[in-house]
Protein backbone atom coordinates (compact mmCIF):
# COMPACT_ATOMS: atom_id res chain seq x y z
CA UNK A 1 0.00 0.00 0.00
CA UNK A 2 3.09 2.17 0.53
CA UNK A 3 4.54 2.05 -2.40
CA UNK A 4 1.01 2.47 -4.40
CA UNK A 5 0.96 5.34 -2.60
CA UNK A 6 4.59 6.65 -3.53
CA UNK A 7 4.34 6.00 -7.01
CA UNK A 8 0.63 8.02 -7.13
CA UNK A 9 2.89 10.69 -5.57
CA UNK A 10 5.37 10.42 -7.91
CA UNK A 11 3.11 10.20 -10.66
CA UNK A 12 1.61 13.44 -9.88
CA UNK A 13 5.29 15.03 -9.33
CA UNK A 14 5.97 13.72 -13.08
CA UNK A 15 2.77 15.31 -14.15
CA UNK A 16 3.14 18.66 -12.72
CA UNK A 17 6.56 19.25 -14.07
CA UNK A 18 5.84 18.17 -17.63
CA UNK A 19 3.68 20.72 -19.39
CA UNK A 20 4.04 21.20 -22.91
CA UNK A 21 2.16 22.89 -25.94
CA UNK A 22 0.48 21.14 -29.06
CA UNK A 23 -0.64 22.79 -32.19
CA UNK A 24 -4.77 22.91 -32.49
CA UNK A 25 -4.69 25.22 -29.44
CA UNK A 26 -4.44 22.15 -27.08
CA UNK A 27 -2.23 22.36 -23.77
CA UNK A 28 -0.48 19.70 -23.63
CA UNK A 29 -0.26 18.90 -19.23
CA UNK A 30 0.14 16.05 -18.06
CA UNK A 31 -1.23 17.15 -14.71
CA UNK A 32 -4.64 17.62 -16.88
CA UNK A 33 -4.43 13.35 -16.53
CA UNK A 34 -4.71 13.38 -12.55
CA UNK A 35 -7.98 12.22 -12.04
CA UNK A 36 -6.81 9.12 -13.78
CA UNK A 37 -4.36 8.16 -11.35
CA UNK A 38 -6.15 5.82 -9.30
CA UNK A 39 -7.15 4.05 -12.25
CA UNK A 40 -3.99 3.62 -13.80
CA UNK A 41 -2.10 2.60 -10.40
CA UNK A 42 -5.18 0.10 -9.72
CA UNK A 43 -7.35 -1.79 -11.30
CA UNK A 44 -10.51 0.42 -10.78
CA UNK A 45 -12.36 2.21 -13.20
CA UNK A 46 -11.75 5.45 -14.39
CA UNK A 47 -15.15 8.13 -14.06
CA UNK A 48 -16.02 10.29 -16.35
CA UNK A 49 -13.99 13.21 -15.66
CA UNK A 50 -10.61 10.95 -16.25
CA UNK A 51 -12.12 9.95 -19.68
CA UNK A 52 -13.22 13.43 -20.33
CA UNK A 53 -9.15 14.70 -20.01
CA UNK A 54 -8.05 11.65 -21.84
CA UNK A 55 -10.17 12.46 -24.54
CA UNK A 56 -9.18 15.86 -24.36
CA UNK A 57 -5.43 15.14 -23.58
CA UNK A 58 -5.34 13.07 -26.74
CA UNK A 59 -3.15 15.00 -29.03
CA UNK A 60 -0.68 15.03 -26.35
CA UNK A 61 -0.10 11.13 -25.28
CA UNK A 62 2.54 10.90 -28.01
CA UNK A 63 4.90 13.43 -26.38
CA UNK A 64 4.21 12.08 -23.44
CA UNK A 65 4.93 8.39 -24.39
CA UNK A 66 8.73 9.98 -25.31
CA UNK A 67 8.81 11.59 -22.12
CA UNK A 68 11.30 8.64 -20.11
CA UNK A 69 9.82 10.55 -16.78
CA UNK A 70 6.35 10.22 -18.00
CA UNK A 71 6.78 7.25 -20.13
CA UNK A 72 6.91 4.61 -16.96
CA UNK A 73 2.99 5.15 -16.12
CA UNK A 74 1.79 6.23 -19.40
CA UNK A 75 3.01 3.24 -21.32
CA UNK A 76 1.06 0.59 -18.65
CA UNK A 77 -1.05 -1.80 -19.91
CA UNK A 78 -3.55 0.07 -16.91
CA UNK A 79 -3.15 3.24 -18.69
CA UNK A 80 -4.05 1.42 -22.13
CA UNK A 81 -6.82 -0.50 -20.73
CA UNK A 82 -8.04 2.63 -18.71
CA UNK A 83 -7.73 4.47 -22.48
CA UNK A 84 -9.53 1.70 -24.18
CA UNK A 85 -12.06 1.67 -21.33
CA UNK A 86 -12.66 5.65 -22.18
CA UNK A 87 -13.03 4.90 -25.98
CA UNK A 88 -9.30 6.41 -26.73
CA UNK A 89 -7.53 4.72 -28.70
CA UNK A 90 -3.49 4.36 -27.62
CA UNK A 91 -1.75 6.39 -30.45
CA UNK A 92 1.19 4.40 -32.22
CA UNK A 93 4.10 6.68 -32.13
Amino acid sequence: MKATHIALCTFLVLLLASEVQVSMAVTCSPVQLSPCASAITSSSAPSNLCCSRIKEQKPCLCQYLKNPNLKKFVNTPNARRVASTCGTPFPRC
